[in-house]
């Protein structure tokens, strides 16, 4: 039973992610810098696989999957392996006849991974029998190698998944260190006793109500998507850009939200009045952009190509003459986020080496500057080459 500390930890869970400048990639970020054997851990996705011949294992593993509170019942790789004693390790280093050592060598020298199934209707279906594949891909577009329980390999099609559930072995995306919104959100005393917990009314600022994006930009065997909303603005008194606010998945507070479709709908805030009163008092006649990715590595802040980035950016000002960012329009009755000319476009974007690169899925651009509509929308969503990737309704409560 939840007790007071849940309400403490959620107390420190919940904050909203504070202003901070992407630390520009080194000469280590070039293409091929990342060893194969780390970048592809295939040797681990096999002995896993040959693991799953036991049938003790299969029962376990699938009893911790169902038991996951992480969304996509998901289970932080090594942790799986060392609880119970380090039961995980102990079968999976049996069935493969090599010594517990071994295979914590192997896990060594690994990037940080998660296990589950990505495709609903694999975890739905899988009963804990040996009709199973384990598969493993560093990137969205990287064909899925996977390994039956007999260790037998076979490259799987990065478009469209198998009949046979894929148990996937890929780089986390999850940030397992935070409790689960659902254990947080405590309905009634944490103690036990009954009584609600009536919510404060939402803070003035920028909200987002719906959103719909063309594809998922990501891979069947990386699951769901994240899409995070961030705030871009003026970087001090330079000519860059920096990050003040991210909404998303793992944002916390009235930042939170959790787009698993094409469509989303709800009420996320994403920059209150009191930032962009800040942010206007510091930064006069500057305005902010909206811009939206398919998060692949850190949550909430943007890891990608700076050259692809800066590209994407210099395209969609110069369709629109500039006119890509947005402001509060107090001045109309009733409010409205509005466009705005943009005066800063440089973004200095910390390139993954290990990791998979964050989707670029676009700048928002007012619907009447692109002189596309969509009804319940107002802000579409413009990517590389100016390729609509969306469109997003913006409001000002």
């Amino acid at each position: 039973m939840l007790n007071r500390s849940c309400a403490a930890a959620a107390l420190m869970l919940i904050a909203a992610c504070s202003e901070r400048a992407i630390t520009p990639p080194g000469p280590e970020a070039s293409a091929g810098a990342v060893p194969e054997a780390v970048a592809r851990p295939e040797a681990l996705a096999r002995m896993v696989a040959k693991g799953l011949k036991n049938p003790a294992f299969r029962a376990y593993l699938k009893a911790q999957l169902d038991a996951s509170p992480y969304r996509e019942h998901k289970l932080q790789f090594e942790t799986f392996l060392a609880a119970n004693s380090a039961r995980a390790l102990r079968e999976i280093a049996a069935e493969n006849g090599t010594s517990k050592g071994a295979l914590e060598a192997q896990l060594n020298g690994a990037i940080a991974l998660e296990i589950y199934f990505p495709v609903p209707a694999h975890r739905a279906a899988w009963q804990g029998d040996e009709q199973v594949l384990v598969a493993t891909a560093l990137r969205d577009d990287d064909p899925p190698v996977a390994f039956d329980p007999q260790g037998r390999r076979q490259v799987l099609d990065p478009r469209t998944p198998p009949a046979v559930p894929v148990l996937a072995v890929v780089p986390v995306e999850t940030d397992f260190s935070r409790i689960p919104a659902r254990i947080l959100e405590c309905t009634t005393n944490c103690d036990g006793g009954v009584g609600g917990v009536v919510p404060p009314p939402p803070a003035p600022g920028l909200y987002m109500t719906k959103s719909h994006f063309v594809q998922d930009f990501e891979g069947w065997l990386k699951g769901s998507p994240e899409f995070e909303v961030h705030i871009l603005g003026q970087r001090g008194q330079t000519d860059s850009l920096v990050d003040y606010q991210c909404a998303g998945e793992h944002a916390g507070g009235p930042y939170t939200f959790d787009q698993n479709d094409l469509d989303w709908s709800g009420n996320v805030l994403l920059f209150s009045k009191a930032q962009l009163d800040q942010y206007n008092a510091a930064h006069p006649g500057q305005n902010v952009r909206v811009f939206v990715v398919e998060d692949d590595d850190t949550a909430c802040d943007i890891k990608t190509d700076p050259t692809r980035f800066q590209s994407l950016i210099t395209v969609v000002d110069a369709n629109y003459k500039g006119l890509t960012s947005g402001n509060d329009s107090t001045w109309f009755i009733p409010k409205y986020w509005g466009r705005a000319t943009s005066a800063y476009n440089i973004f200095k974007a910390l390139a993954s080496l290990i990791k998979t690169n964050d989707d670029l899925i676009g700048n928002a651009v007012e619907d009447k500057v692109v002189g596309t509509f969509y009804p319940g929308y107002n802000w579409i969503v413009k990517g590389d080459n100016n390729i609509t990737n969306g469109w997003i309704n913006l409001v000002v409560n």
